[in-house]
């Protein structure tokens, strides 16, 4: 995946609401979750809501499909797994990511000894 990919999706998910409807749909699998559900989880606006998911769907990290009267979305895993591909390589220099060390974040605690 390319650095301005990384960056769309990124992007996508660097909005409160967008990140907490994102987190919704991976919890609910495959199957995803009808926009009315999510609404109500997300306590928004159904027209709020639908703004929101269109960026996830034009970044590529959800897709839509129609059932009925209601509009499912669900996540598109392959992206996750790219963008988390590309985090563990780039950032955790290709090893899984180590818990962080509280003594190395916090010296202000070192230092009042």
């Amino acid at each position: 995946m390319e650095t301005k990919d990384i960056v769309r999706l990124l992007a996508a998910i660097a909005h409160e609401k967008r990140l907490e409807a994102y987190r919704h749909l991976v919890q609910a699998g495959p199957a995803g979750l009808h926009a009315g559900r999510l609404a109500e989880l997300l306590d928004i606006p159904p027209s709020s809501l639908t703004f929101h998911l269109k960026e996830l769907v034009h970044a590529g990290l959800l897709s839509s499909h129609q059932e009925g009267r209601f509009v499912s979305y669900s996540v598109q895993y392959a992206a996750m797994n790219s963008l988390l591909a590309y985090l563990t390589e780039n950032c955790c220099g290709g090893n899984p990511c180590l818990p962080v060390n509280l003594e190395v974040c916090s010296p202000a605690e070192q230092n009042r000894g």
